[in-house]
């Protein structure tokens, strides 16, 4: 029977012909398949939301019984780890997007250094970086947690344990890791990058992330007794990162260029109108999906930042107001390019997809306390910075590949002064029984006078100033060191056949077929 089986088998396989799976059918099952990573995200959802259903703003403030204290932090837990994995996604997003606004033979070098921060990140973040940022300290750092020994179980008052929360902010230190290099892509040698992921990684964001969002962080605790400038009487409120994420990344990443200078042979508009101008990207396919994937992540990088499940209406308005500003980031973005563009009279794709990402960015630190008509409009502005930026840094002769300094920096400067003037005057604070809206923030348009509205700019001020200068100094230093690990490659690794992926990786993304 053995025989008989493996001789019939032998027969099928040379029987019956292997048809050839046509495109078609290949986008068929490779939408089949993420359709169904959509769907268990779906029931995922509506798990959650079934959770969250128990509890309305009536209840926040009752006293909960041991068992019902369990579930609550059990499902936010659940929360944050699902935003934690959305925004780690978004590394995938990146990727492609710096690829796909790349010259072809920077390719590989892109992939490989997304990839090595996101590796260093997480050892930098289980070391010191998570204890620097989030441990108790002073106002300018935390001195605990070092290797995560001595941590509580659970973080603060959040009911989370504290590695679900690592992970989540680890997710969150790996994305602005990630945006320092999109402003330095073509030119920098992979040791280079080396040193300057070390610096961002584990000592400039945490450092100055914890003036945002530690426990007793200069920035936070300012306007009260006691602590920084208490005459303002409020302190600078960040919700998911405009600042501490974008702003930081995106002005680390114009420090990185500013130091390297532009790639070879780069010439820029204002010295030659004809031939002048960003060179073009080497694949928008690979950047445009690569735009969307960023949208997907963001459902976690600004939901997920309120920690809490039990928070409803919370998760589902500023998932509705990420969406809004994305969307009207894109289409003003689109809009203005078509108006005043280079190519004047046509759709622009590359100031599109940046459009909807500055939109997105610009929401990160307002999404909790604005309402759709408030996130429609700061979207919009967001889309016109991006436009005019871009092409500032461009008269300015920075070369910035990929717009990181205009679409994360500029726009997270944009979107966290928004707050002054868009926060509605209805919200206040997540907790992990649901918001507390006793004491909402109220921005200048809502009749709340400019108090939110300077203690914005004034936070805003201080960390992209701040930054910049610890990041000039640092690049420039790094620019000043002996080959090969100087800030910037080589000559020849920049001019040679096969680019910088050849030089530095020893290979190309797309080797010619044999």
């Amino acid at each position: 029977m053995f025989y008989r089986t493996r001789r019939s088998l032998r027969y099928l396989r040379t029987a019956v012909p292997i048809r050839t799976v046509t495109p078609a059918e290949r986008i068929k099952l490779g939408a089949t398949v993420l359709g169904g990573k959509f769907l268990g995200l779906a029931l995922l959802f509506l798990l959650l939301a079934g959770g969250s259903a128990l509890i309305t703003p009536a209840h926040a403030a009752e006293t909960y019984t041991a068992h019902e204290t369990t579930i609550f932090n059990s499902i936010n837990t659940a929360w944050t780890l699902l935003g934690a994995f959305l925004v780690f996604g978004m590394q995938a997003g990146f990727v492609m997007l710096e690829a796909g606004f790349a010259r072809q033979k920077e390719t590989v070098n892109v992939l490989m250094e997304c990839i090595f921060d996101t590796c260093l990140c997480g050892f930098l973040f289980w070391a010191f970086g998570y204890a620097f940022m989030f441990a108790e300290g002073n106002a300018f750092i935390g001195t605990q947690w070092f290797f995560l020994n001595g941590a509580p179980d659970t973080y603060l008052t959040t009911g989370i344990p504290i590695l679900a929360h690592w992970i989540f902010q680890f997710a969150f230190a790996d994305t602005c890791s990630t945006i320092t290099s999109g402003a330095m892509i073509g030119r920098t040698s992979f040791r280079g990058d080396i040193l300057y992921s070390i610096a961002v990684t584990g000592f400039i964001y945490p450092i100055l992330g914890h003036w945002c969002w530690g426990p007793g962080g200069l920035l936070a605790t300012m306007g009260s007794k006691d602590h920084f400038l208490p005459s303002i009487g409020t302190g600078f409120l960040d919700f998911a990162g405009s600042t501490v994420v974008h702003t930081i990344g995106g002005v680390i990443s114009l420090a990185g260029a500013i130091a390297l200078g532009p790639r070879v042979g780069r010439i820029f508009a204002r010295d030659d109108k004809a031939r002048g101008g960003m060179p073009p990207p080497h694949n928008l396919t690979v950047a445009a999906v690569g735009g969307f994937l960023l949208w997907f992540g963001w459902y976690g990088f600004n939901p997920g930042s309120t920690l809490s499940a039990m928070d409803a209406q919370g998760i589902g308005r500023v998932a509705a107001n990420t969406t809004l500003a994305a969307c009207a980031g894109g289409m003003a973005a689109m809009l203005v390019a078509l108006w005043f563009g280079p190519t004047k009279g046509k759709f622009d794709l590359g100031f599109t997809v940046n459009g909807f990402l500055g939109g997105l960015v610009a929401i990160t630190c307002p999404c909790y306390w604005v309402n759709p008509l408030g996130s429609i409009l700061l979207g919009l502005v967001a889309g016109v910075v991006v436009f005019f930026g871009v092409n500032y840094i461009e008269w300015l002769r920075i070369d910035d590949p990929v717009g990181a300094v205009t679409v994360h920096g500029f726009c997270g400067i944009w979107g966290t002064i928004s707050l002054g003037l868009f926060a509605c005057g209805k919200y206040g604070v997540t907790g992990p029984t649901g918001a507390d809206d006793s004491s909402p923030v109220k921005g200048l348009f809502y009749g709340g006078g400019p108090t939110v509205l300077i203690a914005q700019i004034i936070g805003s001020a201080v960390i992209t100033i701040l930054t910049f200068l610890i990041a000039i100094v640092i690049m420039k230093a790094l620019r000043a060191l002996p080959h090969p690990w100087n800030l910037r490659v080589e000559p020849e690794g920049e001019t040679g056949p096969g680019g910088l992926d050849v030089f530095e990786h020893g290979i190309e993304a797309y080797p010619a077929q044999a």
